[in-house]
């Protein structure tokens, strides 16, 4: 958007100067911008007249009576592009125009003249090159706001997008240039949230299949531990064969058991994406990017989105992943509290800054807080909400992987939780 801001306020300038210039052409080429050959020219035109027209008057008249009024009346001031009105001199008389006194046949006549006249045709070219450039202006402006700004809110957005940031909202336009182009784009974030609770869904699956093919496996190698067992405690009479039993029994066993031991590993390894590019970057950035993302979701959902006064600090972490942490603890908070209210507050404790997300209509119980952070474990209050119990699991691994740590507590029917941070 700024570079828009940079071409549009370029282009306006340029488009002055062009004016500016024709103007200047224009004066310079029709004499300057004080020249007084024109209009002393036209006042030389219309004494040369009045003379005339004295003459003329002076031979019809047989008494050689000559009357100023005929004098007059015979210019024709409609061929003059300065000269305004001629009239007899009298000093008593007030004239707010430009004039000069000439005299003619012994009597003083007043021509008045008005230098501007030249420039008038200028002053309307002007006036129409200046509402053209207003109309542009407004076009611009227009542009601006309505086509070229969505477009530049959604650098954000793709880049969130991008990264798998799916619970990022996306603003609405009311624009019908980009309100549909949005509308899509929101429904292709809700396809891609689906695809990944469908994915969690599927590892969720496969991890309980592995347990449960563990735990299959565990029951016929206790069995063959007990023929072990039975077999070393010479239970077989024949020496030969009991030796070769005991011999693949425990091979088997030791195969087994480390099948099994793959597999109840395999099934701990984390299937999301976990890693972290650790660096620096302020508190401030941080509340910044939750604040624009969610001020207007929670107003249009008439939830109260209180941010207290913090003070900035320099952390330590990834700026990504801690912003998918707030995001993902605000989604649990607007899932899951009453919809009154959420706010976010901060304290420091040692050398950390600890971040307290709080929300209004608590319903889970106090005995469930130690175990709303293990995977695919969902509380009491999650009964016809949907989810996978995975947010405040990865919430917690990301931390961890950051040098940090999270934490939940309820007060006076209120749920909170705290994202802990290093401080550089």
């Amino acid at each position: 958007m700024s570079n828009y801001r940079r071409f549009a306020g370029i282009a306006i300038i340029v488009g002055v100067m062009l004016i500016t210039s024709c103007d200047i052409f224009y004066i310079i080429s029709n004499g300057g911008f004080d020249d007084n050959r024109y209009y002393a020219v036209e006042v030389s035109r219309v004494v040369g007249e009045l003379e005339k027209n004295a003459q003329n008057s002076a031979r019809k008249d047989d008494n050689d009576i000559v009357l100023h009024t005929d004098v007059i009346a015979g210019l024709d001031l409609s061929d003059y592009r300065y000269v305004t009105r001629v009239s007899v001199y009298s000093p008593d008389e007030i004239c707010n125009s430009e004039y000069a006194v000439e005299e003619v046949n012994g009597v003083l006549y007043r021509i008045e003249y008005d230098r501007n006249n030249n420039y008038n045709a200028l002053l309307y070219m002007n006036i129409a090159v200046g509402a053209m450039l207003i109309y542009i202006i407004i076009l611009i402006v227009y542009m601006g706001k309505k086509i070229v700004k969505p477009f530049g809110n959604m650098n954000t957005l793709t880049t969130e997008l991008a990264k798998g940031n799916l619970a990022a909202p996306i603003k609405e336009e009311k624009s019908r240039y980009m309100g549909r182009f949005l509308w899509g784009l929101d429904m292709l974030r809700e396809n891609l949230e689906d695809a990944k609770e469908k994915e969690i869904e599927l590892q969720k699956e496969k991890k309980e299949l592995i347990l449960s093919i563990s735990h299959d496996i565990k029951t016929p190698l206790a069995a063959i531990e007990l023929y072990s067992k039975a077999l070393s405690e010479d239970i077989y009479d024949d020496g030969e064969k009991r030796k070769q039993a005991l011999e693949g029994i425990a091979n088997n066993t030791k195969t087994i058991k480390k099948y099994v031991d793959d597999i109840i590993n395999a099934s701990k390894e984390d299937f999301i994406n976990m890693d972290v590019k650790m660096s620096e970057f302020y508190l401030s950035e941080l509340i910044d990017s939750i604040e624009k993302y969610y001020t207007e979701k929670l107003d249009i959902l008439h939830t109260e989105f209180i941010i207290e006064k913090m003070s900035d600090c320099l952390l330590k972490g990834d700026f990504d992943r801690v912003t998918e942490v707030l995001q993902n603890i605000i989604e649990n908070a607007i899932k899951y509290g009453d919809g009154k209210c959420i706010s976010l507050s901060s304290f420091e404790e040692e050398d950390c800054r600890i971040i307290l997300v709080e929300n209004t209509g608590n319903s889970l119980k106090n005995e469930e807080l130690t175990n709303i952070f293990d995977s695919f474990y969902r509380g009491s209050n999650s009964k016809g909400i949907k989810g996978s119990g995975l947010g405040l699991y990865i919430c917690r691994k990301l931390m961890q992987n950051m040098d940090g740590d999270i934490y939940a507590k309820t007060d006076d029917g209120k749920f909170l939780v705290g994202v802990v941070m290093r401080k550089v």
